[in-house]
């Protein structure tokens, strides 16, 4: 590997804005906002809208769309029509 090419990979603490939830990983993102952590070191800070905390697929709160009954009421409501013919 070249020295000196990659990003410097520290501790940081990403907290989720929707869900009140932190995380703390590695990472190479900057932040000048720091946070204490529960084991009294000072890390840096990014908050973040959405995580795997607060996400529905992740949550299991996510809906699935019903497409065919969306189009059969569409059919109903407006006919079917012609194909197209070139």
């Amino acid at each position: 590997m070249k020295p000196d090419i990659h990003p410097v990979s520290r501790p940081v603490v990403f907290r989720d804005r929707a869900a009140g939830v932190a995380f703390l990983t590695r990472s190479t993102a900057h932040s000048t906002r720091t946070i204490e952590w529960e084991d009294g070191a000072v890390h840096p800070l990014v908050d973040v809208e959405i995580s795997s905390a607060s996400h529905p697929f992740h949550t299991g709160t996510s809906r699935v769309l019903d497409t065919a009954g969306r189009v059969e009421r569409f059919e109903r409501r407006y006919g079917r029509t012609a194909p197209n013919r070139r």
